[in-house]
């Protein structure tokens, strides 16, 4: 059992780690639900998926029946990283008491939930993150979302000293048969490990199982994923970001080629008025050069 990390502490470990993190809500430091029951110390992190879209606000504003915040930290399919709360969130529940103590003995098997184990307050002990994601097994995790999970998890689990195995999904705690997330949670573990094996850094590449991923898909999976995703961030100097921030890479190659080709017709007009112009200025130096001659 640990203690929580302060605010500053938590946005410290996660940009060492290389993750991209907002604060959007000036307040966040101080949303908390602390009034309401113990934070900490803490066990271990857990994991959600939103099941919905734009949840941002959600997460930090919570609803009528349950308060925000509803996690520590929002992340977008971007990979950006908005925090929500360095305090008690409404984001665990009751956690099953035998999937509780595997993840404080940190032991490599996750039991099913026993709601017959007895239960733990989860606000109390478990760091959580809402990914963004519809939760339906065929709405993608971007390569930059789920490798800023990744991350995120491995930056807690550093600084507090634990392994991967103290990472688990809500449906694995869950004694009211929560779902999420919809990927699966022993690849996740062994994706933060082999992280933390490594140093904390910005850097580093891909996770090998979504390496892998990507090579079994089928090439018209892969061109829709790749090219027809809504994540690339429009470029600042863009007059539309306000209200349009991500772009699919589609529409950049289609403008660009679009563009290219107007630049090109361009300059094939320019260059034949220089061409005209040219056989002008010739015509007329040589009735220059013969009026010069008439004159001697």
């Amino acid at each position: 059992m640990a203690t929580p990390m302060s605010a500053s502490t938590f946005v410290s470990v996660l940009k060492r780690e290389g993750v991209k993190v907002s604060e959007r809500y000036s307040g966040w430091r101080t949303h908390n639900r602390n009034h309401k029951g113990a934070w900490g110390g803490v066990n271990g992190v857990l994991i959600h998926h939103t099941a919905g879209r734009d949840s941002r606000s959600l997460c930090y504003n919570g609803r009528s029946d349950l308060p925000g915040p509803l996690c520590h930290t929002h992340l977008a399919k971007n990979g950006t990283a908005t925090m929500m709360s360095a305090g008690r969130a409404n984001h665990a529940g009751p956690v099953a008491r035998n999937a509780h103590d595997a993840v404080v003995a940190e032991r490599s098997t996750h039991p099913r939930p026993s709601a017959a184990s007895g239960t733990v307050d989860g606000n109390a002990h478990y760091y959580g993150i809402e990914i963004e994601n519809l939760g339906t097994g065929k709405d993608p995790y971007p390569a930059a979302q789920y490798d800023t999970a990744v991350r995120w998890a491995a930056a807690i689990c550093r600084h507090h000293g634990w392994g991967a195995d103290s990472v688990v999904g809500h449906k694995e705690t869950s004694v009211e048969g929560k779902p999420d997330p919809s990927f699966d949670m022993n690849r996740f573990r062994r994706d933060v490990a082999a992280r933390l094996r490594g140093p904390a850094s910005g850097g580093g590449s891909v996770p090998d199982s979504i390496e892998k991923e990507l090579a079994a898909m089928d090439k018209k999976t892969a061109y829709h994923t790749f090219w027809t995703g809504d994540y690339a961030p429009a470029p600042k100097t863009s007059s539309t970001i306000e209200d349009n921030p991500t772009w699919m890479p589609i529409s950049v190659l289609v403008g660009n080629y679009e563009q290219t080709s107007r630049a090109r017709d361009d300059i094939q007009a320019i260059a034949e008025q220089l061409s005209a112009l040219s056989k002008s200025v010739a015509a007329l130096s040589a009735q220059v050069a013969e009026l010069a001659q008439q004159t001697q």
